[in-house]
């Protein structure tokens, strides 16, 4: 029997992580979710052939079964959720192709998806489960690193740290964990939370690790969760939680809730969630799409009034260059 969680912001977010339904979201959400998924499909399987997604998935497959009811995108071979997740999530992120969200600098598709997809097929899930699952992933992961904020951005790689808990209250929903299980999965995926940017100073392969151990992390909190494991009741503002060691400037008297993300209230689910909204639409990374956006729109003009242009700069977003 579970004891009842307090009334609190992060009991919140693990009522509504726990609760939403697929009628409660709206068509237009739904449509979105769809593309989100088609798009991140395509990007896994452009991971295939990349050498850092091909060293992890060996591993996973000599540390996990030959077969399962999951399958592995990049060869089409079958293992456990885990193994699959793993495997899957390290090939989300490979191409820079996969979705993200501006406001918590994030990409949900790489930690939600292959998670949410490997347990569904491993219990049987409907396609509208599936939907609703990852709609809650990208929710809560989009709170998680608003809260967390830039501060945390300039040290940390938002997908590997926030992605955990998103992969949690995925994969917490499809096992149809309660609210006091789902507060327990956000715990133990939060104190798994990690990923550095210093592999940026030599091009390492960490990348790929981040989304892989986020999807990993989180699908297995949520498992745990559903036996009964505990973990951490304040991850998100407690002492020693998430803000306090990763972020200065996360509101802690605000942690992400159904009603408020941090610094950015507004109701949920009236329109699509501006996570759905973010798509790359260059083949290049995000940061700098918007400098190849403004190329096309001078090449427009050039063509139009070739004296007008006679030299142009074009620099991303700081964020983007770290």
């Amino acid at each position: 029997m579970t004891t009842p969680i307090p009334a609190d912001t992060t009991a919140q977010l693990a009522q509504f992580a726990a609760t939403l339904k697929f009628t409660d979201i709206p068509a237009p959400v739904l449509r979105r979710a769809e593309d989100l998924f088609l798009d991140w499909f395509a990007s896994a399987l452009a991971g295939k052939g990349a050498r850092p997604v091909e060293s992890i998935t060996r591993f996973m497959r000599r540390m996990g079964p030959d077969s399962g009811p999951s399958q592995v995108l990049i060869d089409r071979s079958s293992s456990s959720p885990l193994v699959a997740a793993v495997a899957n999530a390290a090939a989300s992120h490979f191409a820079e192709q996969d979705d993200v969200h501006n406001g918590s600098v994030f990409h949900p598709a790489a930690v939600v998806f292959p998670p949410a997809l490997a347990v569904a097929q491993a219990i049987g899930a409907s396609g509208a489960d599936l939907l609703t699952a990852s709609v809650v992933g990208y929710e809560v992961g989009i709170r998680v690193g608003e809260f967390l904020g830039r501060s945390h951005y300039r040290i940390f790689h938002t997908t590997g740290t926030a992605g955990t808990i998103a992969a949690a209250a995925a994969v917490g929903w499809l096992l149809k964990l309660d609210a006091t299980q789902m507060r327990h999965a956000f715990g133990s995926a939060g104190t798994q939370a990690a990923g550095l940017w210093e592999f940026l100073r030599t091009a390492a392969d960490s990348k790929q690790l981040h989304t892989a151990h986020a999807a990993g992390a989180g699908l297995t909190a949520a498992y745990l969760a559903a036996d009964g494991f505990t973990g951490a009741q304040a991850i998100f503002d407690g002492k020693q939680g998430m803000a306090a060691g990763m972020s200065t400037d996360s509101d802690a008297a605000k942690p992400p809730s159904v009603t408020s993300a941090a610094r950015r209230p507004r109701q949920r689910f009236q329109r699509p969630h501006d996570a759905m909204d973010e798509q790359q639409r260059e083949q290049c990374l995000g940061a700098t799409q918007q400098c190849a956006d403004g190329l096309g729109e001078v090449r427009s003009i050039r063509q139009a009034r070739q004296d007008i242009v006679r030299g142009l700069i074009l620099q991303p977003f700081g964020g983007g260059l770290l």
